[in-house]
């Protein structure tokens, strides 16, 4: 298939669904609206929202399943837009880029960007519950909000940036690196594939196979992430290049070199689309996606 078609009619989809949701910058709490606003449209891949819908869709592809996980979908892009905001902060990353726009904080100050965050983490809590959106039963609903809740907290993103953060100018076992990488990142790339399944009616075996795909192209996109902070500059990944050096991280190109982590990170792709063998045509995007993680510039 086409990936760069898909994404981007994917992207649209996910785009009209995020401003039927959002909430306007009017009122006396207009300036603080705006600020979630500016960096939940500053731009973006959307690919964890894309990746909930295109799981769903391996599963049961029809106009239900479909608006059942765009309230799902945007819920995650809200949480996903919250940890950028956070990570940006001098406090964090100290970053003044994000998508080649000037991050939260540039424009509404520290505190403003705090709470811009703090409200998009809590808005998408409102997005899954609310029965007005869809037609998920309660358990469905139920389980999507826990995995959703789980994978943002904790033991899982916010668990993995905490580590990051302490593990800065240190030395670590690589296995400390495999549960930065999956915690941080690819905890909600894991469960945004895992709710698609959820929503659409997956039996266990077909959600068991879609949360080990999950888990391989989290790891991608993160030891790609690592490639490319090593290797491109600024005006092509939208944000400070070399960042990870400054900081002190330890990333895969420091434990493999950059040819092995190149060799790390096609490995963990090939064993997500041998996770998909038992699936259809319909699963196709979640191949095509794969590829792509691979071989993203940005």
């Amino acid at each position: 298939m086409e990936i760069k078609t898909y994404l981007t009619d994917q992207r649209q989809v996910v785009e009209n669904a995020l401003h039927s949701f959002a909430l306007a910058a009017e009122g006396p709490f207009s300036r603080h609206i705006e600020a979630m606003r500016y960096s939940l449209f500053v731009g973006g891949k959307r690919i964890r929202p894309i990746l909930c819908l295109a799981a769903g869709a391996a599963i049961r592809d029809n106009e239900e399943t479909r608006n059942n996980l765009l309230p799902v979908a945007c819920a995650l892009e809200c949480i996903h837009t919250y940890s950028l905001i956070h990570d940006d902060l001098p406090a964090m990353d100290d970053d003044a880029l994000r998508r080649g726009k000037p991050t939260n904080h540039m424009l509404f100050g520290e505190a403003g960007a705090i709470l811009a965050g703090d409200s998009l983490l809590t808005w998408a809590f409102d997005l899954l519950t609310d029965p007005a959106y869809g037609s998920l039963s309660v358990g469905q609903r139920l389980a999507i909000t826990h995995i959703i809740a789980r994978a943002s907290g904790p033991l899982g993103m916010v668990g993995g940036q905490s580590l990051d953060i302490a593990c800065e100018n240190r030395e670590f076992p690589f296995e400390t690196l495999q549960t930065i990488h999956r915690c941080k990142t690819g905890s909600l790339i894991t469960c945004a594939v895992q709710a698609g399944a959820i929503g659409a009616g997956a039996t266990e075996t077909q959600t068991g196979a879609l949360i080990h795909y999950g888990n391989l192209i989290g790891l991608a996109f993160q030891i790609v992430d690592d490639l490319l902070n090593a290797t491109s500059n600024t005006a092509e990944l939208g944000k400070a290049a070399g960042s990870d050096l400054a900081h002190g991280k330890a990333t895969y190109p420091a434990y493999f070199g950059i040819e092995g982590t190149r060799e790390k990170a096609l490995e963990a792709i090939e064993g997500a689309k041998a996770a998909l063998t038992g699936f259809d045509a319909k699963a196709e995007p979640l191949r095509a996606l794969a590829d792509y993680i691979y071989t993203r510039t940005c």
